[in-house]
């Protein structure tokens, strides 16, 4: 019995003693950056039975810092369901962000108040309001360009009439070398043109002095076209530079250089002053005057992971003092990739504000000679996947990366342009069929407001161009003809539309309801309430319109409600509902002696829902109306 004991803890010591030389072997590659070869050794030794927190939280960071955040929430998640772990801040976050990732926005925000909790101050948002960034959708087609490939492609830069891009595909110009952190290729910079407004020429790689053996990416052109700066590992003059990372970590960390051009060739490439051999400094950016170049970095000052700085350029290759741009763009998150519009604006990637989880591109407006707080740019242009690296030209088209689920590659270059449909409308007299020439067409948006929008004839046809996704609502007026107000669905496609008009029946006889003359809804209010709602707004300024055609005509306004609530109560709610219609077609223009108010409460329901019968909110609401009676007409 002694030497079965005896054996089994020799066994048991063997077994230990391989799982932590295994872990070892994971930890030195893990510190490399070599993540998807840790990953493979840690999930190895997680397999066979032997796991700890510390190895839980770097399965979980190696998937993070890679980028795959769904299997990054799992790993978290188990991390959290150890009893005994000791978990520091940071994983809060991480977790949080992991878990926006997988949209489950609900846990998310109860792990960063965790966070801000843990670190004793609220530095970043705690409640995830998906609202609040639906609020700033903007209506943008966006579409995958043919400059993808199953490779990382990403950070395009305009120069001249081209894009020049970063990518780790394969081709013949230079010999790759393997990234350990990715298991990609190096990425080099490549150029390609705008043959048509959907494609691009096939690439071709930006060649020496400025692709090297290691990673090139993210530049930016000066207007003229005769400077560039972009990030590169540190590598000068075939040399490669050893660095000592934040933690002393022997690696090999990014920096920018500037290049000019020299007779068709980019030449005197030089180190920026301003890097370092202990932190990155990498995706430089333009203003918009070329004096002033924006950078992301993990310098010393960092509020997290990367935040934007910017340096003044001086004449003489001198550069001012980096200057961080505050906690009004970064946070202990992720800001990197920053880009300057013609308007002056900041546009910049971000996982510290409010997003949908990943990196997402946010505006920063650039007023009162600072950046103001940060918009995010909304769906479609960010997704819960990584998306960066937004440029633009003119303001509504542009490109960015995005490591979006159904991309070709890694990364994936997308274009973006406003989505508009034409609407095609043809108006014709409903029973001759004839076209009736120069109707009043008006765009309302859903709150009634007048859009401003271009009507072109053309063939019998009025065509207006509008944002497609929304809701809109078409007016058609004619003075010899009643007036038609239509809902606009949402649209993603061009249509044609017919509007038929009837001409308009006189004369008004004393007692006419305007309502059923003129095709006019019935002015619904919502429940104990006397305010006027946006859609009855709408259909009150058509009585209004009614009333300031026929200057000598006198209206009755008569409120209703319906049955719930007490008689007293009804008749007080529907007299104040007759007065706030009163008034606002007083405040719109209609003399106050051609209009009487009255409320007549629950005593003149249009259906059977009195007191004690149980109907539906919609039946309900059928009651509550106001009405509009000739009482005067000359």
């Amino acid at each position: 019995m002694k030497k079965i004991f005896l054996l089994l803890t020799s066994f048991f010591c063997l077994y230990t003693v391989a799982q932590r030389s295994a872990i070892a072997i994971a930890d030195k590659k893990y510190e490399k950056y070599a993540y998807i070869d840790a990953i493979k050794i840690y999930e190895k030794v997680v397999e066979k039975g032997y796991k700890s927190p510390d190895l839980i939280k770097k399965i979980g960071n190696a998937y993070y810092f890679n980028g795959n955040l769904q299997k990054a929430a799992l790993w978290y998640k188990t991390l959290f369901d150890e009893p005994q772990s000791q978990i520091e801040p940071e994983y809060y976050y991480r977790y949080a962000q992991t878990l926006k990732r997988v949209e489950n926005y609900k846990e998310a925000s109860y792990y960063l108040q965790l966070y801000n909790e843990k670190i004793g101050t609220n530095v970043t948002d705690s409640l995830f309001n998906f609202n609040s960034i639906a609020t700033h959708k903007n209506s943008f087609i966006v579409e995958s360009t043919n400059l993808n490939t199953p490779y990382y492609d990403f950070g395009p830069t305009y120069y001249k009439e081209d894009i020049v891009f970063a990518s780790s595909r394969s081709d013949l110009v230079l010999v790759k070398k393997t990234h350990q952190w990715t298991k990609q290729n190096f990425t080099d910079l490549y150029k390609a043109s705008k043959q048509n407004d959907t494609l691009f020429s096939q690439p071709i790689n930006f060649a020496s002095p400025i692709n090297s053996p290691f990673n090139e990416s993210t530049a930016v052109f000066t207007k003229d076209g005769k400077t560039m700066y972009f990030t590169r590992n540190n590598y000068l003059e075939g040399k490669k530079g050893r660095d000592k990372g934040k933690n002393n970590e022997n690696t090999t960390l990014l920096k920018i250089y500037k290049a000019s051009l020299s007779n068709g060739i980019w030449t005197n490439i030089k180190e920026l002053p301003f890097n370092s051999d202990h932190f990155n400094t990498a995706h430089p950016a333009l203003s918009v005057d070329e004096k002033t170049l924006y950078f992301a970095s993990d310098r010393p000052g960092t509020l997290g992971g990367a935040d934007i700085f910017k340096v003044a350029i001086k004449d003489n290759n001198q550069y001012g003092k980096v200057e961080h741009l505050g906690n009004i763009i970064n946070t202990v998150g992720r800001e990197s990739f920053p880009y300057i519009a013609p308007n002056g604006n900041l546009y910049f990637a971000s996982d510290g504000h409010l997003g949908y989880g990943g990196l997402d591109i946010f505006e920063s407006n650039y007023e009162n000679s600072a950046f103001q707080k940060p918009i995010n740019m909304g769906k479609p242009i960010n997704s819960v996947s990584d998306d960066f690296g937004f440029i633009t030209k003119d303001l509504k088209t542009g490109y960015f990366t995005s490591n979006r689920t159904a991309g070709l590659g890694y990364d994936d270059i997308y274009e973006f342009r406003p989505c508009q449909v034409t609407f095609n409308l043809q108006i014709t007299d409903s029973k001759t069929q004839e076209t009736i020439l120069n109707p009043k067409i008006t765009l309302l948006d859903e709150e009634g407001n007048l859009i401003h929008t271009e009507v072109t004839y053309k063939e019998g046809f009025y065509w207006i161009e509008m944002e497609c996704q929304k809701k809109y609502f078409l007016r058609t007026e004619h003075p010899e003809y009643e007036t038609v107000e239509q809902p606009i669905e949402p649209l993603n496609t061009s249509i044609s539309k017919e509007i038929q008009l009837q001409r308009t029946i006189f004369p008004f006889e004393i007692g006419t309801d305007l309502a059923k003359v003129f095709d006019i809804s019935i002015i619904y209010f919502d429940l104990d309430k006397s305010n006027i709602r946006p859609d009855a707004a709408r259909d009150i300024q058509k009585v209004i319109e009614v009333m300031k055609e026929y200057p000598k005509m006198h209206v009755a306004i008569r409120s209703h409600t319906d049955s719930r609530q007490t008689h007293k109560y009804n008749e007080g709610l529907s007299d104040r509902r007759a007065k706030s219609t009163f008034a606002f077609m007083v405040a719109n223009g209609i003399e106050a002696e051609r209009l009487t108010a009255q409320g007549f409460g629950e005593v003149e329901l249009v259906n059977e829902c009195a007191d004690g019968v149980y109907c539906s909110e919609e039946d309900h609401q059928k009651n509550r109306r106001s009405e509009f009676i000739v009482t005067k007409v000359e």
